[in-house]
């Protein structure tokens, strides 16, 4: 058995905010592989079902960011689980927007989620990373975090919510480039060997050429006989010269 975990802040108010994407990347799997219904359990929401050969548990903790190592630690206790067997989706501010990286083990880069799971269960767990970009400066963070994703953001969001369910069954099969594979080809689908070719614009229509007028010939004009006024001995001497 394993325990996914998702990190993110409980309500409505935070659904949608950058330092939820552990929630929404929970809830894509839930959805994409016919899980559980969510119920309430070790201070958070939790669902189960399999994952290929696996079964997995997806876990929510609804005790805020900063707290979030009570119900990881309640839930792998519960489930008699090592560190090993837990999986952390989190936002991730080094990482670009739309990518995806795991890693086990490590420090918590001041994250406070990941903060208080060490805490609980230790640092050896893994972590599947999702880059939200960073604002720039320090002093920034937690509003940007806090901050729900911009309308611009929603289609490599959810290319990457695809892949990451996608690819989950992979990641619980503890095979983690074949599940950052998957992510991969949702966000940066391959191209064509031709590459993409710009739209041929349409070619105008030749219109059919009329055939061209020739000049009007001139009408002849019938020429009004001469009255023939010669005699009759006239006309005869003239029929023998």
């Amino acid at each position: 058995m394993q325990l996914f975990v998702g990190l993110g802040n409980p309500g409505g108010k935070y659904a949608a905010n950058r330092h939820n994407i552990g929630f929404m990347a929970l809830d894509r799997i839930a959805d994409d592989h016919g899980f559980s219904p969510w119920k309430s359990k070790f201070q958070a929401q939790l669902c189960e079902g399999r994952l290929g050969s696996e079964k997995v548990m997806l876990l929510k903790p609804e005790t805020f960011m900063n707290l979030s190592g009570q119900a990881v630690g309640e839930a792998m206790r519960f489930f008699k689980l090592t560190s090993e067997d837990v999986t952390v989706f989190h936002d991730e501010l080094d990482l670009a927007p739309s990518k995806c990286r795991v890693k086990m083990g490590g420090g918590h880069a001041g994250h406070n989620g990941l903060r208080s799971i060490h805490q609980h269960i230790g640092p050896d767990y893994q972590r599947v990373r999702l880059g939200v970009g960073h604002p720039g400066r320090k002093e920034l963070v937690a509003a940007y975090v806090l901050h729900d994703f911009h309308k611009a953001d929603q289609d490599w969001l959810d290319d990457l919510l695809r892949g990451i369910s996608d690819g989950a069954a992979a990641l619980a099969a503890g095979d983690p480039g074949k599940f950052q594979n998957a992510v991969a080809l949702r966000v940066n689908p391959p191209r064509s060997s031709g590459g993409t070719s710009k739209p041929r614009e349409p070619k105008a229509q030749k219109q059919p050429t009329k055939p061209a007028k020739s000049a009007p010939e001139p009408v002849k004009t019938a020429q009004p006989e001469q009255s023939d006024t010669r005699s009759p001995l006239q006309k005869l001497v003239d029929k023998f010269k």
